[in-house]
């Protein structure tokens, strides 16, 4: 039972790879299974489309921002800045992962739009509850602009285009 999870593991993270670097619409589950070492067959035993490995990935990319969120405890006074650092570390840590988030909410297909969606509310939804929890007024307005400057910092990032974030995060 475990080398099957080992091998659906293997099969997410090369899909990552793959995603990331080809895009939903150029990628294959061929490519992915060589990138992987099985074969295609063996990919569908565990995804049964494109579409389904594609959420796999998102939930695992997900799953690493949620978690790298929830495990922070900081003062209020250092809670954001704090949890920027860790969004900066995922970023240079699993940059690919950071990409498929990126070009998620592009794709046009509704099952994957609507998981996408689900996946960004809960991370809205729990950024907004450790707002409040920490007494960090307008929590809610606090959590939407995180994840747009969490958004542009990674556009910055992915386009080696650092004055886009120019004062992002100062005080001043």
């Amino acid at each position: 039972m475990a080398a099957r999870e080992d091998k659906k593991e293997i099969i997410i993270e090369k899909a990552v790879s793959v995603f990331a670097q080809r895009g939903y619409y150029k990628a294959t589950t061929a490519m992915v299974a060589k990138e992987a070492g099985v074969t295609q067959p063996y990919v569908f035993h565990f995804f049964a489309n494109k579409e389904e490995l594609f959420k796999a990935v998102m939930d695992r990319a997900f799953g690493r921002i949620y978690d790298t969120f929830a495990k922070i405890d900081a003062p209020a006074d250092q809670l954001i800045e704090t949890m920027g650092h860790a969004f900066e570390e995922v970023i240079q840590t699993h940059r690919d992962e950071v990409l498929m988030v990126m070009q998620a909410h592009a794709i046009s297909e509704e099952g994957i739009r609507e998981h996408v969606r689900k996946l960004f509310k809960t991370i809205f939804d729990s950024l907004s509850l450790k707002f409040e929890r920490a007494g960090i007024p307008e929590a809610e307005k606090t959590a939407a602009h995180f994840i747009g400057t969490g958004l542009l910092i990674t556009v910055a990032e992915v386009l080696d285009l650092p004055q886009l974030t120019k004062g992002v995060g100062d005080d001043g």
